[in-house]
This record gives C-alpha cells, sequence and structure tokens, in this order.
C-alpha cells in the first residue's frame, strides 16, 4: 500500500495574514492521524524579515490530559515556520516547514506525513528525564 501524505493547499503571499497562517496551521494539523486525547494550542511567535524573505514563526504545543491528571506532566511542540519569497510573485503560494522540538530535522507539509509517535517519544523522554532529577 501506498503511503498518502496529506497537505492543504496554502494561501498565497499577498493573501497572507498572520492569523490566516494560524487558521492554515491549524487546517493542517486537522489533517494529521492522531488519537483525539491529544490536545493542543498553536499560537504566533514571531516573525522575521531577511534579505531575500520573510519569515512567520508558530507553535503548537501538544499534551495527553486524562482525568486524573488534567495538566500533563509533559508537553511536547512543534515549531512551525511560514515563508514568503520575496523574490518570487505575490500570487504564489507561502511555504511552510516544521521541526520538533526535539530534533534539527526540517520537514515539509507535502514531503512527510506526521506521525504521533513523535509526539509520544518526545513526553516519554522528558518524563523519563524529570524522574532522573
Amino acid at each position: 500500500t501506498k503511503l498518502v501524505i496529506r497537505n492543504i493547499p496554502w494561501t498565497t503571499a499577498k493573501n497572507f495574514t498572520v492569523e490566516r497562517g494560524r487558521q492554515q496551521i491549524e487546517e493542517l494539523i486537522s489533517t494529521w492521524d492522531i488519537h483525539e486525547s491529544w490536545l493542543h494550542h498553536s499560537e504566533f511567535l514571531d516573525e522575521e524579515e531577511l534579505k531575500d524573505s520573510k519569515r512567520y514563526y508558530y507553535r503548537a504545543c501538544w499534551g495527553l490530559p486524562t482525568c486524573r491528571k488534567p495538566i500533563p506532566r509533559a508537553t511536547a511542540s512543534v515549531y512551525f515556520v511560514i515563508v514568503i519569497f520575496k523574490f518570487k510573485s505575490d500570487t504564489a503560494p507561502v511555504e511552510v516547514f516544521y521541526r520538533l522540538e526535539s530534533s534539527r530535522l526540517i520537514r515539509r507539509p507535502e514531503q512527510c506525513q506526521f506521525r504521533e509517535k513523535w509526539l509520544q517519544d518526545i513526553i516519554e523522554n522528558k518524563i523519563v528525564c524529570i524522574e532522573r532529577l
């Protein structure tokens, strides 16, 4: 069976706003195959003007609250960057990248399907670390 990578149609540079970027990140997250017990909050962090692009930074913070522990012992963050390249047409779609808080590997939504296990691994590693202290 062939793995289908789900993505969304991204807004164009001329139609981009900070809030639209956050909404589209939420739309992307809704395509991920993640159990409903996971809860997250997404937020805009910062913007950066570079010579060839403008970058918008966001974070989605994930946790697994339960009835017994409504405040999770640990959380996992996914960091997003939405890039508008100055040398491209303003009708071109924005480009989107993301990375996990524990990794330097930068992924593109259209090239890699997100895995729930990545969030589980981050949280498990944090809990092990907390317990050692």
